[in-house]
């Protein structure tokens, strides 16, 4: 049975990131707002089961690390011991802590939560399929933030547990002896660094030719340099074939050049994308596009082909990531409130949180090669920075990519520990229009990572002295 119920300013649909903070921004701008999320708890993939309890399993990971390093620097401290139930209530005490405070600002802000699964009935209703039936609720506005699911891929016995996709990888059912990873990409690589460390034996496979596409392969280079020395196995240019279920475990069948034997895994973890939700909410009822991958165009203020609705995060296009979902969310809760808004950003930063971290934005080295762009870069070694050296953990490295013509900074990538933390810098650098120099002569303490930030700028203008680069005059304005 429908029962109807009262007309709301904005209908929310999802609330992941984005969608709690469009819901949220919309409510503190005095409009009624209903948010509904299929799940019993909001925060959506990326509190649940996603970007939080993986950075809290890699942080632990992390620590595993430096405890396994002590010994050479003349710590013992013992073979740690795993109590994966602990473990288990770890992560799900961090999700919990976000998620319940979720709740409590939704009610703060009288923002309505309706729990089920909605689909639009008509470019002004919104039908919610719970537990007591179905309701059906009017509105004024309405934005999609349906988010994404995982790809899966044929020749895979989906049906047995020892199949894991991220989701599942992240409910650690077990510590597997041997695992696969299916998937070269940062969700494949973030959960191969976790279980790594946790103790299994890593085999990763990639269907193309090198690690995390998109981002500049030197800067990948140091990671896939530390994987290949603790983990079992690294593939590239392999497809799994098939999977086979047996008693013992899953044997793998590989094909392509160079592609190993069959082998037999305890479990395989699938990593090879996502795909947006906008096939599942029965869209063309309201008259939104949505085309046959499942994406939702948007113009600049998060608008689709119909007026009154509009679309954030997964389902709007690349990237795929929780910060520019809830920028996104901002800009169209802004836009149907009256505010004068639109979603303008330069870049948006790309972090994997793998060992080492791997983070850049905006303009790559191989990206402008392949669009014909000219470009210099600049780099600097971790080996010269006197805080990785006390660390341990040398192997990285900051690269910058300049304008020839103007000096001004148009990407940039880090290697290493916190490099997710320290883009942060080269964004707001770009958004701003910095130059080489402006980062050079902007005082860094000492001695931090922070500083091969500037360093890489002194080495840009000709004035690094932590290097020895031969007798360079300083660059010219």
């Amino acid at each position: 049975m429908t029962a109807a119920s009262e007309a709301t300013d904005l209908l929310v649909l999802g609330s992941g990131p984005g969608g709690y903070t469009a819901a949220f921004r919309a409510a503190d701008l005095g409009k009624t707002v209903t948010l509904v999320e299929r799940y019993p708890i909001l925060g959506g993939v990326c509190l649940n089961v996603g970007c939080i309890p993986s950075k809290a399993l890699l942080h632990v990971a992390e620590v595993l690390s430096e405890v396994e390093a002590l010994p050479a620097r003349g710590i013992e401290l013992g073979e740690p011991k795993l109590d994966l139930d602990k473990l288990r209530e770890h992560t799900a005490g961090v999700v919990s802590r976000l998620t319940g405070g979720l709740a409590q600002m939704a009610k703060r802000r009288g923002v309505r939560v309706v729990q089920g699964t909605g689909r639009f009935v008509a470019s002004d209703r919104v039908a919610v399929e719970g537990d007591e039936g179905v309701e059906e609720i009017p509105f004024e506005s309405a934005i999609i933030a349906v988010g994404s699911r995982t790809v899966q891929i044929p020749g895979i016995p989906w049906d047995d547990p020892r199949v894991w996709d991220s989701t599942a990888a992240l409910e650690l059912r077990q510590v597997p002896k041997r695992l696969l990873v299916v998937g070269g990409g940062i969700i494949g690589l973030e959960m191969a660094t976790v279980f790594d460390a946790l103790g299994s034996k890593i085999t990763l496979v990639e269907l193309l030719d090198r690690l995390m596409t998109g981002c500049d392969a030197d800067l990948v280079k140091p990671l896939l340099r530390r994987a290949k020395k603790r983990y079992e196995a690294i593939h590239l240019g392999v497809k799994v074939a098939e999977v086979k279920a047996q008693k013992r475990g899953l044997r793998v069948v590989f094909e392509g050049e160079g592609a190993p034997p069959d082998a037999t895994f305890d479990a395989v973890l699938v990593a090879v994308g996502r795909r947006p939700n906008g096939d599942r909410i029965d869209a063309e009822a309201a008259g939104v596009a949505v085309d046959d991958r499942g994406f939702i165009a948007v113009d600049e203020h998060q608008r689709t082909n119909v007026a009154n609705i509009f679309a954030i995060g997964d389902v709007v296009g690349e990237p795929m990531l929780a910060h520019k979902a809830s920028h996104e969310g901002k800009v169209a809760a802004e836009v149907l409130a009256g505010e004068v808004s639109a979603f303008d950003a330069r870049v948006i930063p790309s972090v994997a949180y793998t060992d080492p971290e791997v983070a850049w934005v905006g303009l790559g080295e191989e990206q402008a090669a392949r669009q014909g762009i000219e470009v210099k870069t600049a780099s600097f070694p971790w080996a010269a920075s006197g805080r990785a050296l006390a660390m341990g953990r040398s192997e990285g490295h900051t690269k910058l990519v300049f304008d020839p013509a103007t000096g001004r900074l148009l990407g940039g990538g880090l290697v290493g520990p916190r490099a997710g933390d320290l883009v942060a810098e080269l964004a707001l650098a770009i958004e701003t229009g910095c130059d080489a120099e402006d980062l050079a002569l902007t005082v860094h303490a000492h001695p931090t990572l922070s500083e091969t930030i500037s360093f890489a700028g002194e080495v840009y203008s000709g004035t690094v002295t932590d290097l020895y680069l031969g007798r360079r005059r300083r660059a010219k304005d």
